[in-house]
């Protein structure tokens, strides 16, 4: 059953989410239990998991449920072996080893989408949406810019949030037009991803790369014309079916509130402390960002202070008055200015999955899952074609997953190859609409007019487009391999 016999055979193992481990602890775990019943039953136990999370829609129970389930049973099968052996230390030492890696990641998570959260809260992202209806652009404009501002805000926020502003936008303009919709979809999807995928902070592959140290901050830039050639083949095929009707202009932009201009200077500053953290400082990124939490912090206690001056209140706005009781009954909730606030209104569930991927896969690389995996993708392929292979499998399993993967399996191969899975596994999402949050958050927001076999049509153009990016890295980033 673990016998490496094809390519497809360890790209399946590929879909193990990697770990926290180090590479030595990976690679060799002191008890091998890859024919052991208890790795048997871990695999088992992962893809069961991974199954029902995906299935998330239709089951209407919570991906977060059956991974973090799934983890602590892995680990207790673990221990159950290590225990008997006299080595409960190992197990816990080695638990404990990613639980680190994985508190990083959530607190420079956290701080990411408390920063989001206020800047809708300040109406930043609802601005944005109104200026674009008030412009009356035609279809066609309309789906260049908002493929356009979804590769670039993505490079800095998340691609979820950053597709439903988008697809917002759209389904406002298009209304009944249902072809428009879908393939502006589809661009904002393929722009999301390919716009996370040359910087640090645009996608959680980027963000596990850079923290892992494989590849230095400014280089990750390398791949901003790949990403672009990515972005631009589909869209540019796509534009000749866009219709060139213009619908009419449906809402007037309305003025940023208070304070909304200085949380974005401050999450830029948050953005540069977290690298200088890490390049200077030897320090972790989500040690800077939470230095940037405390920006913010005192942002909120200045608006809090001078809140006489704050004439747009709950009253301004269609949206129910709710309030903490530290609150005057005159604000909104909309004026609550605590960080705290922000932070209750994070996407735990997001979070949660997170960990349950990243324990489930500590175990079955402390197992010995994964060094099987790397020994046949990294020793018997070309690097090429493994970092190639992995970003297809990216549209079937979570990109974040796909590259806890490679990181665990910490293959010797040059920089330019790492940037080269980074690229792979974050645009080859784009691939199916269930390929990426992005994608799986369209499908929800726009109730069946984009759908996965409205997506599914426009794969060999997007295809198209994956394997010119390839192709364009190799030819400009040569001096990296």
């Amino acid at each position: 059953m673990v016998k490496l016999t094809s390519p497809v055979s360890a790209i399946l193992l590929l879909a193990l989410p990697a770990a926290g481990l180090s590479a030595e602890e990976a690679a060799a775990p002191s008890i091998d239990l890859t024919h052991h019943w208890v790795g048997y039953g871990a695999i088992a136990i992962f893809f069961l998991a991974y199954v029902l999370a995906m299935l998330e829609e239709t089951t209407l129970l919570r991906k977060s449920k059956p991974m973090v389930l799934a983890a602590s049973l892995i680990w207790v099968l673990i221990a159950v072996v290590y225990v008997k052996g006299g080595m409960g230390e190992q197990s816990g030492h080695a638990f404990r080893s990613i639980l680190e890696s994985y508190a990083e990641l959530f607190l420079f998570i956290l701080v990411s989408m408390t920063y989001l959260n206020a800047m809708e809260q300040r109406g930043i992202f609802d601005n944005l949406r109104a200026w674009l209806l008030s412009k009356g652009f035609g279809y066609r404009k309309l789906f260049w810019i908002t493929g356009i501002l979804s590769f670039f805000m993505s490079s800095v926020l998340n691609n979820l949030t950053t597709a439903l502003l988008m697809g917002a936008v759209v389904l406002a303009m298009a209304k009944d037009n249902r072809r428009f919709i879908t393939l502006a979809c589809v661009n904002i999807v393929v722009a999301t991803n390919a716009g996370g995928s040359f910087s640090p902070f645009g996608d959680i592959t980027t963000l596990f790369v850079w923290q892992k140290g494989v590849v230095p901050f400014t280089h990750f830039f390398a791949l901003f014309v790949p990403a672009v050639v990515n972005f631009l083949v589909p869209a540019t095929i796509m534009h000749f079916w866009i219709p060139k009707e213009r619908p009419e202009a449906a809402a007037r932009a309305v003025p940023l509130r208070r304070g909304a201009s200085g949380i974005i200077v401050l999450f830029l500053l948050t953005i540069a402390t977290a690298v200088c953290f890490k390049n200077f400082l030897d320090l972790p990124p989500a040690a800077g960002m939470l230095a940037g939490l405390s920006y913010l912090s005192f942002h909120f206690y200045y608006l809090y202070s001078s809140r006489h001056k704050d004439v747009d209140t709950a009253r301004n706005t269609d949206e129910p008055e709710t309030r903490p009781a530290s609150e005057p009954e005159s604000s909104g909730q909309r004026n609550i200015f605590d960080v705290f606030h922000n932070v209750s209104r994070l996407e735990w569930d997001t979070l949660l999955f997170f960990y349950g991927v990243m324990m489930c896969v500590g175990g079955l690389s402390f197992i010995g899952y994964l060094t099987l995996a790397s020994n046949y993708l990294y020793t018997a392929l070309d690097p090429t074609v493994a970092n190639v292979l992995i970003g297809i499998v990216s549209a079937f399993i979570d990109n974040g997953t796909i590259m806890y993967a490679v990181l665990t399996m910490a293959p010797r191969i040059s920089e330019g190859q790492w940037l080269l899975v980074t690229l792979t596994a974050g645009v080859g999402g784009s691939l199916l609409a269930i390929g990426s949050a992005a994608g799986v958050g369209l499908l929800g927001q726009t109730k069946g007019i984009y759908s996965f076999m409205s997506h599914l049509k426009w794969m060999p153009v997007i295809a198209l487009g994956y394997a010119a990016s390839i192709f364009t890295h190799f030819l400009i980033n040569s001096r990296f391999f």
